[in-house]
């Protein structure tokens, strides 16, 4: 009973998976596009959420200033904390990006409006609550919305999501990649 249980969780992460990987691109394109932006221009990326998302957060700002899957000169871009409104209005700059991962269960308009009101692009990885953000955002910021209501399954696919970022970062910054 509890490996079919077990096997069960594997089986809807794998189609949840699937489904994006025909929904989704166009959006993660669009958000690694901001992200190029961002950085090719001076600027930087300021990443933060909310439940399992403050937890992602560190993870992309560190395969940032790091490296991900190869070596390249670090780039600009720092994990927010607790106060990431406070953050932002303190050290966001127009030309920067705002990346906020959201767990559909608190509130996200401060930091929304803390990064408009310093004429930052915004891009949301959002899952359940992604309906909220489209009176939110601006025509040139982008949501990236994943279609689930499992917080598990949305965190699961949120970090593939950033992988993804960091990927096609990578790739538009230095080229394909022998592997």
């Amino acid at each position: 009973m509890l490996e079919q249980r077990i096997q069960q969780q594997i089986f809807d992460s794998a189609d949840l998976q699937y489904r994006c990987a025909e929904m989704l691109p166009r959006a993660i394109a669009e958000a690694a596009g901001a992200l190029l932006a961002a950085i090719t221009g001076g600027g930087k990326v300021m990443v933060c959420g909310q439940g399992p998302g403050a937890a992602l957060a560190p993870l992309l700002a560190r395969a940032f200033t790091g490296r991900f899957e190869r070596e390249r000169p670090p780039l600009a871009a720092l994990a927010l904390g607790a106060d990431a409104a406070q953050e932002v209005r303190a050290l966001g700059l127009p030309g920067d990006v705002l990346l906020f991962i959201d767990d559909g269960e608190g509130d996200s308009a401060a930091v929304v409006s803390a990064a408009q009101a310093k004429d930052m692009t915004i891009v949301v990885l959002a899952g359940r609550g992604a309906a909220a953000f489209g009176e939110l955002l601006a025509e040139t910021d982008v949501l990236v919305a994943v279609p689930h209501e499992r917080p598990a399954r949305i965190a699961e696919l949120q970090l593939l999501v950033l992988h993804c970022l960091c990927d096609a970062v990578d790739f538009q910054l230095m080229g394909e990649q022998d592997l």
